[in-house]
């Protein structure tokens, strides 16, 4: 990062994502050190992601994590594996054998305490990693056959401390369907914490969840409907008690994925909102950009443009409002591969 304080907002009326200075603090992801170019892997390199840096870091503030480094191991060391059963692996180096596991458990217990107050926004590990893994990481058995699978003893940790926070590994952060959803997922909480940490009020939290309505849709109308029952009840009463709930909810939502079918769905439903003010032809039009979607033969971006230009056009008061319609930065590029 270069210093400046750099943050994302929502312009209604622009449809452009900005760097604005000191508008808001910067997005703070946790990140496994490595992949930001530090050399502490055990061999003494790291991995690099350019990705990582030199894109995603004009929008996030990194906060840099190695287990093994900040446990007390050294550079270089032994590599070490997980041997034993997926819910309690311990951490044995390869060649000599020497198992790090308590010191590792320690360390972890008190960096996720340490964490808490880092008001973390995301998490991003390295994949395969015995101690950073979040899935996929290879369990060996006491013959030295990689026979299960699990995560790493800090990854692990840290996504059962911290339920809510989006997570992803540097592996799936190169798949486009995953990243766009980790990095929309990263924004949604960033502005759920915003909204506790004004003691969100009853219309507060009314007026959040309908600003998320259709990118929920997009994810889960089943969910849709539970968040809205949710928001429904608390009408008359104090938003605190509802709003743990309400978030988990909504991350049970987001982390399912918003396909080619439910995106579809959520695109027609706009266009019923400029039924009465488009032409035949330019109805015509844009369903038939809609449904070269849905088939997969375009990227989301072309539609989602043609509705926005629709929605400056007519200055429709409910979608310009939509976070679905800039969930994240545009220069990020994320809808023009999924």
């Amino acid at each position: 990062m270069n210093g400046k304080e750099i943050s994302y907002f929502i312009q209604p009326m622009g449809w452009r994502c900005g760097i604005h200075e000191a508008m808001m603090e910067n997005i703070r992801i946790g990140i496994s050190s490595c992949l930001l170019g530090n050399n502490v892997r055990y061999d003494g390199g790291h991995q690099h992601d350019r990705y990582i840096t030199d894109t995603l870091g004009r929008y996030f503030t990194w906060v840099p994590v190695c287990p093994e480094v900040e446990c007390g191991l050294g550079i270089p060391r032994e590599a070490m594996r997980l041997i034993g059963e997926p819910e309690s692996p311990r951490l044995v180096t390869i060649r000599s054998g020497i198992d790090h596991t308590e010191r590792m458990l320690q360390w972890k217990m008190r960096k996720c305490k340490e964490l808490e107050n880092e008001k973390l926004c995301g998490f991003i590990f390295k994949s395969k990693s015995p101690s950073s893994g979040i899935g996929g990481v290879k369990i060996y058995s006491s013959s030295g056959m990689p026979d299960r699978k699990g995560a790493g003893i800090f990854g692990g940790a840290f996504v059962k401390h911290f339920s809510l926070i989006p997570v992803i590994d540097d592996g799936r952060l190169h798949d486009p369907i995953m990243r766009e959803n980790f990095i929309e997922r990263v924004f949604v909480y960033k502005r759920w914490c915003d909204l506790i940490q004004e003691k969100g009020s009853v219309k507060e939290l009314i007026h959040f969840h309908t600003r998320h309505k259709l990118l929920i849709m997009a994810h889960s109308p089943k969910h849709l409907t539970i968040l809205g029952r949710m928001v429904a009840d608390t009408k008359g009463h104090e938003a605190g008690k509802y709003l743990a709930d309400y978030m988990t909810a909504l991350t049970d939502a987001l982390r399912l994925s918003a396909t080619l079918k439910k995106n579809a769905n959520v695109l027609f439903h706009m266009a019923g909102y400029f039924k009465k003010h488009v032409s035949e032809d330019e109805r015509r039009e844009l369903a038939e950009v809609i449904e070269d979607y849905r088939r997969g033969l375009i990227p989301l971006i072309v539609p989602i443009v043609m509705i926005r230009h629709h929605v400056r056009k007519f200055d429709e008061p409910y979608l310009k409002n939509q976070y679905y319609l800039n969930p994240h930065p545009l220069e990020l590029m994320l809808r023009n591969h999924v």
